[in-house]
């Protein structure tokens, strides 16, 4: 009896030596909360993913689509407390290979930890902090230089001129971004094209007649191809104009989060100017937690 007693004690002894020896060589892990507000939903081709800086190199805290916070995210303990920073891109869904193994261009957020919080910002993107700008409206695509009544149906960003000039205090964005003119119409917001610059015709001439080129700045006519829902020409007096900061690739319809310079547009056509209002509150910002 007594020397079954004492093999069953060294058994378990045994026991908790091994499994103390299997849980040292599992890694330790720690919760990462985010709390983030202003990020709008994805297409659905791309996801939301978080990254840690530690040592210089970028490390995953996983991928999310939902835009409700807080969210949380098991990270590896040492790891989560030798970083120094947290960015927040988005990715195309289900990415793998040697892209997956670090932030695409697309750097929506980020932050320098100081304690345990990082308070994080869409500064990695661009300095909004002096954004303005001005439009103007008129029709040059349909026009063969004389002023035919209906230059309410065309917007375009600048100052008009022969030709029109840029008129945007805006910043040169990181790679991954750029700048896309909208007018909110009678069932949601049309695009007018995305640009990076200002001083030539944006990527897009889908609703203009073109029977000239338009002028050196973004902006559309709007007389045929009309989205669903609207009825063109479109008479953009009293409407609102937006210019959007959108992902490179981008396959929302919709316009991204982040919206620096919000206008309405006036009744009078060029060469009288509507000034775009500074849009700060649209940034989304936030704060990560460990």
């Amino acid at each position: 009896m007594i020397k079954k007693m004492i093999l069953v004690a060294l058994t378990l002894s045994f026991c908790a030596t091994s499994c103390s020896s299997d849980d040292d060589n599992t890694p330790s892990t720690a919760t990462l909360s985010l709390n983030l507000e202003g990020l709008e939903a994805l297409g659905s081709n791309y996801v939301y993913e978080g990254w840690i800086i530690v040592d210089g190199a970028p490390v995953s805290t996983g991928t999310f689509s939902s835009i409700d916070f807080p969210q949380s995210f098991n990270v590896d303990a040492a790891q989560l407390e030798a970083a120094t920073t947290f960015v927040l891109s988005i990715e195309p869904a289900g990415e793998t290979g040697a892209e997956a193994l670090a932030p695409a261009d697309t750097k929506v957020l980020s932050g320098d930890f100081s304690g345990r919080t990082a308070n994080v910002s869409t500064g990695i993107v661009g300095d909004f902090s002096m954004a303005a700008g001005a439009f103007f409206l008129r029709t040059p695509t349909d026009e063969t230089g004389m002023n035919n009544g209906n230059d309410h149906y065309g917007v375009w960003f600048g100052t008009p001129g022969a030709p029109p000039t840029p008129n945007f205090d805006l910043p040169t964005l990181s790679p991954g971004w750029a700048y896309e003119g909208w007018v909110v119409g009678e069932n949601g917001p049309i695009t007018t094209g995305t640009f990076q610059v200002f001083n030539t015709a944006d990527n897009f001439d889908g609703f203009s007649e073109t029977l000239q080129p338009g002028p050196p700045v973004p902006g559309e006519d709007f007389f045929i191809n009309a989205p669903s829902g609207e009825v063109f020409p479109l008479d953009i007096r009293g409407r609102t104009v937006v210019i959007s900061v959108e992902p490179v690739p981008d396959d929302s319809p919709l316009p991204f989060a982040m919206k620096p310079l919000v206008g309405t547009a006036g009744q009078e056509t060029a060469p009288a100017t509507h000034d775009f209002g500074k849009n700060l509150a649209s940034l989304p910002t936030g704060i990560v937690s460990r």
